[in-house]
This record gives structure tokens, sequence and C-alpha cells, in this order.
């Protein structure tokens, strides 16, 4: 029995939302004093409203130990946690110490637990978690589980585009990225991952059409076997504009499966209305 659990930046589309073997921890969104829980009660077209009302922009925190603790509870054996990029928040730590505390509580033989810095975010992390599942169905052993699936995580890329960059920007996101006339001659820059997991600028291009038909081509030039990898798109509140993504990037390449999911309340904090994020 495996047990896979992504913090809630990852978002878990419907089917694996009823899978047994799946299971989201929350952080915390604070809109102005506001506090919500990102999980199931989440509502994006109420956050996203106080986020455009909001004076100091809203912010984040992380799932305490205990959260990841309770999560370890139950039959599975092998334990899987995926958090978003240890270079953007604390989850990846707090995971950490949660599982060498529950190990200083139960001992270090009573499950099998692995953290994994996705080194992502978003949509990013479901993939992960995907390959996790598909490792384990196949029958493999917990430790080849893990060193199979850090190699997947060294050959992802993550790319998106916003309408604004305001959110990182306050949350000190953006602190080696330089500063660019955006607003003024609608200027939209092509972001990414770095393989530590930090923030990039790629490029950029007039336009949100131009720049995301950027990031499709930057991601099938920097992506190996396409047929062999799952596309992960994840949007906020821009349903036409994932499914532009999704049509221009199969043009160019055969993918193994498609997921297409609307942002949780982490992603939409950092993607804001419009907003494209996508993995692969």
């Amino acid at each position: 029995m495996y047990k896979i659990i992504i913090d809630s930046c990852g978002e878990l589309p419907e089917n694996l939302k009823k899978d047994e073997h799946f299971c989201n921890v929350p952080l915390e969104l604070d809109v102005d004093g506001y506090l919500i829980t990102d999980d199931d009660t989440f509502d994006q077209l109420d956050f996203l409203k106080r986020v455009k009302n909001s004076v100091k922009g809203p912010k984040s925190s992380c799932p305490s130990p205990e959260r990841y603790m309770s999560a370890f509870d139950g039959d599975a054996d092998n334990i899987y946690v995926i958090t978003l990029s240890g270079k953007l928040s604390g989850s990846y730590n707090s995971a950490v110490l949660a599982k060498g505390l529950y190990e200083e509580e139960h001992g270090k033989d009573s499950k099998n637990i692995y953290v994994f810095n996705s080194k992502s975010a978003s949509i990013g992390e479901t993939i992960i978690g995907l390959k996790v599942q598909e490792y384990e169905e196949a029958g493999l052993a917990f430790d080849e589980v893990v060193k199979k699936t850090e190699e997947y995580i060294a050959s992802m890329n993550t790319f998106f585009v916003l309408e604004t960059l305001e959110t990182l920007r306050k949350a000190g996101r953006l602190s080696n990225i330089k500063a660019f006339v955006a607003n003024t001659l609608n200027i939209k820059p092509v972001m990414g991952s770095t393989k530590e997991g930090a923030i990039q600028q790629l490029g950029q291009a007039r336009g949100m059409k131009k720049a995301l038909m950027k990031m499709v081509e930057d991601a099938v030039a920097s992506t190996k076997d396409c047929s062999e990898r799952i596309l992960a798109i994840s949007h906020c509140n821009c349903p036409q504009r994932a499914e532009f993504v999704k049509e221009q990037i199969l043009k160019l390449a055969k993918f193994k499966d498609v997921v297409v999911v609307n942002t949780a309340g982490v992603s939409s904090m950092y993607a804001n209305d419009g907003g494209v994020i996508l993995a692969v």
C-alpha cells in the first residue's frame, strides 16, 4: 500500500481526488487578515476579487509539520511527499521535519517516507505524483521509485506566463530578475523554473498570445521524448487560454497524456487572474 501526499500548491484533477492513493495537505492564505484554507472549500472567484482589492497583497503560509504527520497515518507502508519548490516555500522543510518527528515517535522502520522537492509548483507537482504512481503500480521497490522519480524531476521543465507579476514581486520571488516595462508596452515575460527550483525570465513578447506561443515553443524545444511524457497545464480562471496552449503545443509534439486543471489557492495567488502554467 502506498500514499502520495502533495501540498495544496499541486492541483489534483477530479479523478485523483477520488483516488485513495492521493491526498492534499493544505497551505493557508491570508488576504489583508482574511484567512483562507487552501482545500476543497477554496473559492477562486471570491479570492481573486479579494486580491484585486487588497492593499497589502496576499500571503501564504506552509503546512505545519503536524499536518504532514497526520497525513502519514493510515495503512500505507510507502509514503511519498511532494512539495512545491524549496526555493519558493517552507513547505519542503516542514515536510522533512515532519518525517524526522514521525520516525522519532514511531521508529524508522514503521513506514518508508520520502520527501520530494519538486523544484516546481502547481501542476508540476501533480505530474510528479503521477510518475510515482506509475512506478508503484509497476511493482518497483520503494528505493527504486525514489531514485527514478528524482531522475524524472531533474528532467522536468516548468513554464508560465502571467498577466501581472505583482504578487511574485511583492513576495520577493523576483529578486534576481531585471525590471521591465510590462504594463505600458503590453510586454508579457515568459518565465520558467531553474534546475534548482527558483524563478527565471526566459524571454518576453508583445501581448499575451505571442507570449503563450513563445512558452509553447520553449517547452517543446527543451523537452526530450515528448511522446513518453505527460503534458500538464494549469490556468487561473482562463480555460480558453489553457485550451489555446494545449492546441498549439499538440501541433508541434505528441504526448502520452494531457492534464488541464484550474489553479487551486496557492497557484491562484501567484498566477493571478489569467495566468497559465505549463509543466512537462
